[in-house]
C-alpha cells in the first residue's frame, strides 16, 4: 500500500513536469500573486483629484490651494468658471466622466472676510461612489481646513467647511460594493464556464465527434458561447435584482444601455475564455489559467483599492485589464446616471478589446479545430 502510495507521487510528480503550460502556473502565479498583492491592495487613499472652484482669486485662497497641495492627499486642479455660473452642473459633468472625484468651492467674498475677521464657510462636494474613499477625503480636507485656520487664529476665526455628498449620500460601502460585485460575477464565470467547457468536450472526445458533423465550427462554437453568455446575463440580472431588491442599492441609469455594454464586455470574456481552451489540454489547466486571470482582473479593475491609490507603473498595468472598464461603466450607469456621453472612452477602449480579443480566439480556435 505504502509503496503504491510513493509510486501514484512519483507519477503526478512526472505528469506535472512534463507539462510545461502547468509548470509556468506553478512557478510564475505565485510570483506574480504575490506582486499583485502587495502593491495594489493598500487601504491608504491618497492622490485624491480634487478640483478647485477659486471664485475668490485672493491671496488668502490661493494660500488654501496650496494647503490642499501640498502632501500627497490631493491632487487639486484650478478650476476657471464663469463667476455668474453655478458650479455644481460642472461637478457632476466631472465626476461623471471621473475627471475628479471631489471639489472644492471658494466664496468670492473669501479674502474680504477673513481681512474682517469675519468666519467663512467653503464647500465641500464629494463623489460618494466609493463610499470609504469620500469618507477618508473628507476628513482629509477637514484636517487640512483646520490647520489652515489654526495658522490664523490669533487674527480671524477658523475657516468651516461645509461638506455634500454626491450620488452616495449615507456613505454605504455596499452601494460601492454591489456594482463592483456585478461586474467580477459576469467576469468569473463567463472566462470559466467558456474555456472549461471546450476543454472538457476535448478530453471526452466529442469536440471531434461534432467537428465531423455538417455543423459548422463557427455554428458549432457560436451555439456554445451564446450558452454561456445567457447564463451571465441571468446571473447578473440575479445579482441586481438581490442588490437593488435585498440592500437596496439605487439605480439611476438606465438598465439598457448597461444591458447593451455588458454584450460588448462579453466580446471579451468569452474571448478570454476560449483563447484559454486553445492552449489548455485539461480542464485543470483550463481552470489554472482562468483563475489567474480573473485574480488579476479583480485586483487592477479597482474592485478593492482606487487605481489613483496604486503606484505610477501599476496604474500604467490597469489598461491592460478590461474589467477596469467595464467596472467604471458598471458603477458610473448604476450610481451616477451616466449616459454614453460621459463614459465613452470606456465604452471605445472595451469595444477595442473586445474585437480584438474575440476575433483573434475565434481564429485561433478554427485553426485548432481545422
Amino acid at each position: 500500500m505504502f509503496r503504491a502510495y510513493l509510486g501514484l507521487i512519483k507519477k503526478e510528480f512526472i505528469q506535472v513536469f512534463r507539462d510545461s503550460n502547468m509548470l509556468r502556473m506553478i512557478f510564475a502565479m505565485p510570483i506574480v500573486q504575490l506582486i499583485l498583492f502587495g502593491y495594489v491592495v493598500n487601504i491608504d487613499v491618497k492622490n485624491i483629484t480634487l478640483d478647485v472652484y477659486d471664485y475668490d482669486r485672493g491671496r488668502e485662497s490661493r494660500e488654501l490651494f496650496d494647503a490642499f497641495k501640498a502632501g500627497d492627499y490631493f491632487v487639486p486642479e484650478d478650476i476657471l468658471t464663469d463667476r455668474d455660473a453655478p458650479p455644481l452642473w460642472l461637478i457632476e459633468d466631472r465626476f461623471k466622466k471621473r475627471e475628479a472625484e471631489m471639489a472644492l468651492v471658494v466664496p468670492e467674498d473669501f479674502s474680504a472676510k477673513l481681512a474682517r475677521k469675519e468666519s467663512v464657510t467653503v464647500g465641500l462636494v464629494t463623489d460618494g461612489t466609493d463610499a470609504n474613499s469620500a469618507r477618508i477625503g473628507s476628513g482629509y480636507a477637514a484636517m487640512i481646513t483646520r490647520t489652515f485656520s489654526q495658522d490664523r487664529i490669533d487674527y480671524t476665526p477658523p475657516v468651516e467647511i461645509r461638506s455634500r455628498i454626491l450620488y452616495n449620500p449615507e456613505a454605504e460601502s455596499v452601494y460601492y460594493m454591489v456594482p463592483g460585485i456585478v461586474a467580477t460575477i459576469l467576469t468569473m464565470l463567463t472566462v470559466m464556464l467558456t474555456s472549461m467547457a471546450i476543454v472538457r468536450e476535448r478530453e471526452m472526445g466529442t469536440l471531434e465527434q461534432l467537428l465531423v458533423t455538417p455543423i459548422s465550427t463557427t455554428t458549432l462554437l457560436m451555439g456554445k458561447i451564446s450558452t454561456f453568455a445567457l447564463l451571465g446575463i441571468f446571473e447578473m440580472i440575479l445579482t441586481l435584482i438581490l442588490g437593488v431588491l435585498w440592500f437596496d442599492i439605487p439605480f439611476v441609469g438606465s438598465p439598457p444601455l448597461l444591458f447593451a455594454l455588458a454584450l460588448l464586455y462579453l466580446l471579451t470574456t468569452l474571448g478570454m475564455g476560449m483563447f484559454f481552451s486553445t492552449v489548455s489540454s485539461t480542464q485543470q489547466q483550463a481552470m489554472f489559467f482562468a483563475w489567474f486571470f480573473f485574480i488579476f482582473a479583480m485586483l487592477t479593475s479597482g474592485f478593492f483599492t482606487p487605481i489613483s491609490n496604486m503606484p505610477r507603473w501599476m496604474q500604467y498595468v490597469t489598461y491592460l485589464n478590461p474589467m477596469r472598464f467595464f467596472m467604471s461603466i458598471t458603477r458610473g450607469i448604476m450610481m451616477k446616471g451616466s449616459g454614453v456621453a460621459d463614459l465613452a472612452g470606456d465604452i471605445y477602449i472595451l469595444a477595442v478589446y473586445g474585437l480584438a480579443i474575440f476575433g483573434f480566439s475565434f481564429l485561433r480556435f478554427k485553426k485548432r479545430t481545422a
